[in-house]
């Protein structure tokens, strides 16, 4: 579980059958949502979902503006989509703090907040059972720091797939703002953790 502060939980809408939630928050201050929200470019799952297999219904639990949401459905999955702040990207999503949840049914595959990643890699393999899986869209360099290490030993990824070319993520989902201010300097991968895996991971190119 997450140490940051939680914000105060005045939701109380119907999370249906797929988890139980603690508590999730229908409040999220500016700089969260301008600072966190970085929408990943549809290609990028597209390519995922080309090389990996996952459970037929899977939760994107930081849903944004839905561009993941709508690249699972396109590649013929059905998604849960959540976020702690409902962006309009989704008529289904609902409002929830991923970090509050209990369990989950289904693979997990998001772009997380960065500044939470860590947490949320770490609170998604907590909460799926063993055989499930959990992608990950992050920074190569997450990679790096020791903090990060110990959570590579607790839970080793299976599989770590870089992308051969840059993709795009937009800042607050304005992907025409982003592609005009210039190229991209940032190298992604997908993570791939399957719950119970224990070997070495192996790494790909996507």
């Amino acid at each position: 579980m997450s140490s940051r502060a939680m914000p105060t939980k005045d939701w109380t809408g119907n999370v249906k059958s797929i988890f139980v939630c603690n508590g999730a928050s229908n409040h999220s201050d500016s700089e969260r949502q301008c600072d966190d929200y970085y929408a990943t470019e549809p290609k990028a799952t597209q390519k995922l979902c080309e090389v990996e297999k996952f459970t037929d219904t899977v939760w994107e639990c930081a849903c944004g503006g839905g561009h993941m949401v709508r690249a699972l459905q396109e590649s013929g999955y059905n998604v849960i989509a959540s976020d702690i702040v409902n962006r309009g990207g989704t008529d289904s999503m609902e409002e929830i703090d991923f970090l509050s949840t209990e369990h989950s049914d289904f693979d997990i595959i998001t772009n997380p907040p960065y500044k939470y990643a860590k947490e949320f890699v770490e609170h998604a393999l907590d909460i799926v059972d063993n055989g499930r899986k959990v992608a990950m869209f992050l920074k190569l360099t997450f990679l790096e720091s020791k903090a990060r290490r110990e959570l590579f030993k607790r839970y080793p990824p299976k599989r770590i797939l870089v992308f051969s070319e840059r993709v795009q993520c937009a800042k607050n989902g304005d992907f025409k703002a982003y592609k005009q201010g210039g190229s991209n300097a940032v190298a992604y991968a997908w993570y791939i953790w399957e719950k119970g895996y224990k070997g070495e991971p192996t790494v790909g190119w996507i």
